[in-house]
């Protein structure tokens, strides 16, 4: 007879919060307390993209620590013409995934437990880049983002916190508030996860019709050809013209901004590593993507703007 033991594959449901009471009696159980703990923030609507920052949190930690996902839509950082209203809400669904991905504790708040006192009166300063790029066409996004990044980890109090490259303005300057306040976290930047027609996942895609979703597959294709732009050595304006170019000639997309910054979206360096951003809308959805360019000579060996290797395995994997 057989000695194996028999184990549950079923996934364990995760404890659910919603209280900050809740969580701190969570996180003073033998299962959530354990160290070093791991905390990924959501809004919900829950993807595929998620579901990989909650496994790398989960790889990382090790079955010896925790793992802590938050569950907020949070207000202050939806301007009055923003669609606070409507953004998609699947907490049921949420949890199955959290329970897949290994999540010990979910912290799922309401916005009068987050703001007891309603619109706070102190908020956190994202600084000049704040106002730049998304924080140019969304003024006070970035003061919303940060201020509730900074009472989640007060509250979870986790040594390692997980965000997604897709916002990579977001993880910019939750690496900045993390180095300048001296929180006693590190930030772990995941890489974007995308569709097989290349488009970022993102949990406003459910917005688009088929149509639009059609269409909006031209923005993954606008930083293929800046990538293949900049492996030719045309420099960040190269960059800009090359993806501007793909947008324009989809038709139908709104562009907000193509750029080329440095890796810390300060000016964008004449060689070496920079990042190109873009923010277009398709229809009422605004969309985000962005990706490592290499700036400089062409060299021997690097595929150009016609070139099949690098641009395409972007499109399908970054």
């Amino acid at each position: 007879m057989s000695t194996t033991p028999t184990t549950s594959t079923t996934p364990v449901r995760p404890v659910v919060a919603r209280t900050r009471a809740d969580l701190a009696a969570a996180l003073a159980t033998p299962a959530a307390g354990r160290a070093p703990r791991a905390v990924v923030m959501t809004m919900g609507a829950l993807h595929e993209g998620h579901e990989l920052l909650l496994r790398a949190a989960r790889d990382r930690v090790g079955p010896a620590g925790a793992v802590v996902a938050t569950i907020f839509v949070n207000p202050l950082q939806f301007g009055p013409s923003e669609d606070l209203d409507r953004y998609p809400r699947t907490f049921e669904a949420d949890v199955t995934r959290c329970a897949a991905a290994g999540v010990d504790v979910v912290f799922a708040p309401a916005a009068s437990e987050m703001y007891p006192q309603g619109q706070p009166t102190v908020t956190v300063d994202p600084g000049q880049l704040g106002g730049e790029l998304e924080g140019a066409v969304r003024p006070g996004h970035f003061s919303g983002v940060l201020t509730v990044v900074a009472k989640l980890l007060h509250l979870t109090a986790p040594e390692l916190a997980f965000f997604g490259e897709k916002d990579y303005q977001q993880l910019v300057l939750i690496r900045r508030m993390v180095a300048a306040l001296d929180f006693p976290v590190t930030v772990v930047g995941v890489p974007t996860v995308r569709d097989p027609d290349g488009l970022a996942l993102s949990s406003r895609n459910r917005y688009l019709d088929p149509q639009q979703r059609a269409l909006a597959a031209a923005i993954p294709r606008a930083i293929a050809a800046g990538v293949a732009a900049a492996a030719a050595g045309d420099g960040a304006q190269g960059v800009e013209a090359a993806a501007t170019a793909v947008l324009q000639a989809a038709g139908g997309i709104v562009v907000d901004y193509v750029q080329v910054r440095g890796v810390d979206l300060g000016p964008a360096p004449a060689v070496g590593e920079g990042r190109l951003v873009v923010a277009a809308r398709v229809g009422a959805t605004r969309l985000l993507d962005n990706a490592s360019v290499d700036l400089g000579p062409p060299r021997p060996g690097r595929p150009g703007r016609t070139g099949s290797g690098r641009t395409d395995r972007l499109v399908q994997e970054t």
